[in-house]
Formats: C-alpha cells, structure tokens, sequence
C-alpha cells in the first residue's frame, strides 16, 4: 500500500542546507499498525508528512495505492488527502465554534456530500468512537479525550485507506492516553491501517512494528514480539 524508494528531503533555510531524509526505503501493507520513532530532528514528523501527502520528496518516488503520488499537483494531492487519508493530530485541530458533529461532517462537505448525508455519516462516525451523545458539544465542552475522540472521528469519516496518527496522546494524561490507544487497536482489529508518530516508548509498544529513524535514516525496523494489548473497555 506504501512504498518510499530512496526518498529524501532538502529544506533550504536562508543560506543553510537541511537534509531532514537521506534515502529512506519502506514500505508498509495494507492492515498494518506501524509506529515512527526517534529524537527530535531523527526525520520521523518530515516522512509522516511525506506519506500524508502534505509534503513531497526532494528525490526518490513515494508509491500510495500503486500510485506514485511524487510529481502531483497541489489539488492532486489535496484530493488523495481528502479520499485516502484520515488525520490525527497532537493538537486536535478542531474548529473552535463548530459542534463535533460540524467537526467531524467537514471532510464531507470538500468530498460534496449533500448536508442531511454529511449528517447521518458524521453521526455514524461519532457513535463508532462513542461519543453520539456529545453530537452537539463544541470543543470547549469536552475533555481532552473526548476532542481527540471527535479529532478520530473526522479522521475516519470518509473511510480512508490510512489512519495516519502525529503524537496523538502529547497533549493528554496518561489514563486518557491509554483510553485513546485502546480505541486506535480497535480501529485495528477491524482491519483499519495505522501509521503513528510517537517519542513515548509505551505508546510505540501499542504498535505492532516499530521504525526508529535517526538522523535522517532508518536506523532500526522490527516487528513488535510485546505488543501492549490492555484490558478492554467500552468506547
């Protein structure tokens, strides 16, 4: 499903070079639960943007769905984004004085749903992460569990290929973030592929193939023989 060959990236900053990848070569299957680790400055946010298609390579090819999605345009990759990839951020990234309900219908309205369909699919998506009942809550209503379980759903509302995860428990405590990988494992069990950026060791764990970048580089790429698998709660 996702292929890099001898990907790298080059930022120019003022007179300065910053070479962020040097030839990265992955590639991740279809149904796989995979975290990127590694020190600040390893590389490991540059390739998640890289395979969100938020950023593009300086050389090599970067293969999505058998596409190679390198030389796109900015609306190719603006609709690859829309239909293939589902967002979670550290942040949250929920607008301030929409309802989770808006929150979570907004990719709809750019893959041009009609309203009352944005409705009934963004309601369907807050149910599915367990939070039906807070349909009309704004964000400044909820907890810090409950907006990334809105961020999880608008990230799963077009039925995305990849769930692609940045630091999703940075800004919560350490129950709630729990609370938010068990429900990433569940997204799992039900065949959903996840890709996640995390510095937290008991976090990676939760995953079922760790890659650790360094300086630029892969430095290490293992299957996970002690995958955290927690007790189950309801969701």
């Amino acid at each position: 499903m996702i292929e890099t060959h001898d990907i790298s990236k080059v930022y120019k900053m003022g007179s300065q070079t910053v070479e962020a990848l040097k030839t990265i070569s992955i590639s991740i299957d279809k149904g796989e639960y995979v975290a990127f680790m590694g020190p600040s400055g390893s590389g490991k946010s540059t390739l998640m943007n890289i395979i969100g298609c938020l950023d593009t390579p300086t050389n090599g090819a970067y293969i999505l769905n058998n596409q190679n999605v390198s030389d796109l345009t900015e609306n190719e990759l603006a609709e690859i984004r829309n239909k293939e990839i589902g967002f979670v951020f550290q942040t949250f990234n929920l607008l301030p004085r929409a309802s989770s309900l808006e929150n979570v219908a907004l990719p709809l309205i750019y893959a041009g749903y009609k309203k009352s369909e944005r409705e009934e699919i963004a309601m369907e998506a807050l149910n599915n992460v367990g939070l039906g009942t807070r349909y009309d809550h704004k964000p400044n209503e909820l907890s810090g569990g409950q907006r990334q379980r809105v961020a999880i759903a608008r990230a799963l509302v077009n039925n995305p290929s990849i769930i692609l995860a940045d630091e999703p428990t940075g800004n919560l405590d350490t129950k709630t973030s729990y609370d938010i990988m068990e429900l990433f494992q569940q997204l799992h069990d039900k065949g959903n592929s996840i890709i996640m950026v995390t510095h937290e060791d008991d976090i990676a764990h939760y995953a079922h193939r760790i890659i650790r970048l360094r300086d630029g580089v892969v430095e290490t790429d293992v299957i996970n023989e002690n995958v955290t698998r927690p007790e189950r709660q309801s969701v």
